[in-house]
């Protein structure tokens, strides 16, 4: 079973992901028979503390969306027959107890959606177009906390909007009145609206021009402190992961290959594919130099036909005869991070960074 090699107290958790598996099942022929499985998330395990924000990257498709919908619980509504095994534990801090909220029904889960929340990663289609931002923002506050009047509901929609950066009068205003950095906001105001212990946030600037992304991720910093909330912040831009995260988690093809601190993955990582990865970064001083990029050779593999043993083996420059034989283990290190590699000594001579 994959470890986490993070030495946490107990209190200090508020998420814990163990072994979480997703896979999608694939029909063919004239009476549909289950043909594969598409392993989209194949065995991620983590924390999120209390406070922190947990980056979690990887090249487009290695699950990281799919991670996020599975912790809110989402993905039975949209995919009946998909296959969840693992479990997400949500703790609560009062009550010293936890809730694995994977195998909970729509109906059991219902109280725990005001606890976490989620901001989609575009803001174009993940606003109701006929709803005003007063409903849009008051909507979680009127499910979960059916015993706010609505003057308290509209009191808190304007403090809200005012938190954001937006005008209490906009509350009257349609989403296409909006640009897309107004509207990621609106997002994060209804993300904030039952006061959340968790939002997991998908992507959520990628959408965005680059002046923009500042404002918003400036913005979420600053909300995240004073709300003493935690995020696990989904992305493919390393540098904005780093600059928003206090630690990271890689992920490639479905499993997690490293958990590090930001400064710890983004200048020593340990894995082979996290030194590929952060070699791509691009580099903004072009009068450095000594920086080498690692050029990986090969395809992806598709999910539907893994290779066996590491995932990463049929592209990484060190792989052995002896990764195919089984799943390397995500297992501590003396500098506190997770890698779930046997080879990273020599990974560090032969690769370099």
């Amino acid at each position: 079973m994959n470890k986490n090699a993070q030495s946490e107290g107990a209190n200090d958790i508020l998420l814990e992901v163990k072994d979480l598996k997703v896979h999608f099942p694939v029909y063919a022929g004239v009476f549909q028979r289950k043909v594969a499985d598409v392993k989209a998330v194949d065995g991620v395990s983590f924390t999120v503390r209390r406070g922190e924000t947990l980056g979690l990257v990887g090249e487009s498709g290695c699950g990281k969306t799919t991670v996020g919908r599975a912790i809110i619980n989402i993905l039975r509504h949209v995919s009946p027959d998909v296959q969840i095994s693992g479990e997400v534990n949500l703790y609560d801090q009062k009550t010293g107890t936890k809730t694995n909220l994977l195998p909970l029904s729509q109906h059991a889960m219902r109280p725990f959606r005001s606890r976490v929340q989620m901001i989609f990663q575009d803001p174009f289609s993940s606003l109701n177009a006929r709803m005003s931002v007063r409903q849009i923002v008051a909507e979680p506050m009127e499910i979960h906390l059916p015993n706010m009047s609505r003057k308290e509901v509209d009191e808190r929609v304007q403090w809200l909007l005012e938190r954001v950066g937006l005008q209490p009068e906009y509350a009257a205003r349609f989403p296409h009145e909006f640009s897309g950095g107004q509207r990621q906001r609106i997002g994060i105001a209804r993300a904030l609206a039952t006061n959340p212990d968790l939002i997991i946030c998908d992507e959520p600037v990628s959408a965005l021009d680059v002046s923009v992304q500042a404002q918003v991720i400036n913005l979420m910093e600053d909300l995240r402190d004073e709300f003493k909330m935690s995020y696990l912040f989904i992305a493919h831009d390393l540098s904005v992961v780093y600059h928003i995260s206090q630690r990271i988690a890689v992920m490639y093809l479905g499993n997690t290959m490293e958990i590090a601190t930001n400064d710890q993955l983004y200048f020593d990582p340990k894995h082979p594919y996290s030194r590929a990865l952060l070699s791509a970064v691009p580099e903004p001083n072009p009068d450095r130099k000594g920086k080498s990029r690692i050029i990986l050779h090969g395809d992806i593999p598709t999910p539907l036909n893994k290779p066996s043993g590491c995932p990463f083996r049929t592209r990484c420059p060190i792989a052995q005869p002896t990764c195919a034989d089984a799943l390397p283990s995500l297992d501590a290190q003396a500098d506190g991070r997770s890698v779930a590699c046997p080879h990273i000594e020599l990974a560090a001579t032969q690769m370099g960074r």
